[in-house]
Formats: C-alpha cells, structure tokens, sequence
C-alpha cells in the first residue's frame, strides 16, 4: 500500500457487504460506509490543500530554508506540538486553530512532502 503507483490506477479492489451491521455502540460496520468517509474527508483535505496553496503558493515550500523538505519538517515538527499542547492541556475549544484544523494541516503537509519526494511539486 505505500509504495508509489506511477500509473495512478487504483490498486485495491473493495469487496464490501451490503448486509454489514452495527456494532454495540450503534456504529456502522459496513466498509462502504468507511470508504465513503475517506473518500470525503479526501476530497476535504484536497479542497483545503488546493485553498491554502492558492494563497501562500508552491515557493512557501519550495524554497524554504534548508529545502522543501527541511521546511515541512519544521512545519509538521510546530503543528504536532499544537497538537500535544491541546491534547494534553484538554483545550476543547481554542481561539485560532482547532485540534481538527492542526490534524488536517499535518495530512496535507504529508501529501506535499510525497509531491516533493516524486518531484511533482511546482517550484
């Protein structure tokens, strides 16, 4: 699953029963119930990754001191202790940018970093 797929064509086929049910808390275990929330929260994280580009572009990454690379370390390395600070202060409810926004940062640092890595990123 985490080797790269040059032919972008989809690799897993999802064999998924209809007829799953609940489980005891009233949660569905139907796999095309969590196939369909990836595919959403995907397209989320897309849609923010293509918003947010727009607005700093590619050089915010591309030309940051020490290398792309080193600049989304240095960004990941910030929102993951944000992260621990709320988690571990149990800040339900912060001024600025939410446990969510800060988690959905770090997938799409991670999707920049492989665009980097394949030599997909625009410089």
């Amino acid at each position: 699953m985490a080797d790269y797929n040059p032919s972008e064509r989809l690799r897993i086929q999802y064999n998924v029963d209809k007829n799953a049910g609940r489980d005891a808390y009233g949660h569905s275990n139907n796999p095309s119930s969590f196939v369909k929330n990836v595919e959403d929260t995907f397209k989320e994280l897309q849609e923010l990754l293509i918003k947010k580009n727009l607005d700093y572009g590619p050089k915010s990454i591309s030309e940051s001191p020490g290398g792309p690379i080193n600049g989304l370390r240095v960004r990941m390395h910030d929102k993951l202790a944000r992260i621990n600070n709320l988690v571990d202060k149990g800040v339900s409810n912060p001024q600025y940018e939410s446990l969510e926004d800060s988690l959905k940062d770090m997938a799409n640092y991670a999707i920049i970093g492989l665009l980097v890595l394949r030599n997909k990123w625009n410089r």
